[in-house]
């Protein structure tokens, strides 16, 4: 099973830009989106063969999730049923036989870190709805998580260590999710494997120049692990500041 994830920053500007001739051309099973940037209505995708769920915020022209998948899910939930959370259309849950998939875009703590104590309570329960559902079944997790980890996983980290995306309290709590029991798949596979990102600024010809983060991931329960054959990022494929990641199960 191919599992793809994308933030597409504006879905409509991504299918100006190609979104479409790589959706058809990777023929993923389960095809993840983040941040559409749009509201019930205003895009008609024809997908051939695919199911599609949709996760749109209150507010309009932000945030936004989707799924598109051949395999029809037992059944699927949006959000993680706490009110605070769950009016920027941020998480889709999809249920599966053997496993729960998670499509996710993770709060941004933005600029001056505006928006970084409503992150640390927002990861705190996100982990929380993560680790309940891992009760029932394993979980897949993907999506842009709005963090780079390690030190390895953006270019500049020493000019980034109190930015948004790279601060200590970020990184810790995705140490904190990866210690509950979970495993990031591209780390997994290639753990030393540098200059290796998902999303470059506008600014200054970054992406160009492969100045860039590692901020979207395919992480998985450990108890999937043994199913989990290959992970992957699709770098030169171009329509958003963020590119594709690949999942095989």
């Amino acid at each position: 099973m191919k599992l793809i994830s994308w933030n597409v920053n504006g879905l409509r500007a991504c299918v100006g830009k190609g979104f479409l001739d790589f959706f058809n051309e990777v023929n993923a099973d389960i095809f993840c989106i983040q941040e559409t940037k749009l509201q019930e209505g205003q895009i008609d995708l024809e997908l051939e063969g695919y199911h599609q769920y949709w996760n749109y915020a209150e507010k309009k022209g932000y945030s936004g999730t989707a799924v598109f998948t051949k395999v029809e899910p037992m059944s699927v939930s949006y959000g993680i049923d706490i009110e605070e959370h769950d009016n920027e259309g941020r998480v889709i849950t999809l249920e599966y036989d053997e496993f729960y998939l998670v499509n996710v875009y993770t709060p941004n703590s933005q600029r001056e870190l505006a928006r970084l104590d409503y992150r640390m309570k927002w990861e705190d329960e996100f982990k929380s709805y993560l680790k309940k559902l891992e009760d029932k079944k394993p979980v897949i997790l993907c999506g842009d998580l709005n963090v780079a980890h390690k030190e390895i996983d953006l270019k500049n980290p020493s000019t980034n260590r109190k930015n948004a995306g790279f601060t200590d309290e970020e990184r810790e709590k995705m140490t904190a999710l990866i210690k509950s029991g979970f495993v990031d798949t591209f780390r997994h596979f290639y753990p030393d494997k540098e200059d290796a990102y998902t999303w470059w600024s506008y600014m200054r010809q970054a992406r160009d120049r492969n100045v860039g983060w590692r901020i979207d991931y395919f992480i998985v329960s450990e108890t999937l692990l043994d199913n989990v054959k290959s992970a992957a990022i699709h770098s030169d494929v171009m329509g958003s500041d963020h590119c594709p990641v690949e999942l095989i199960i």
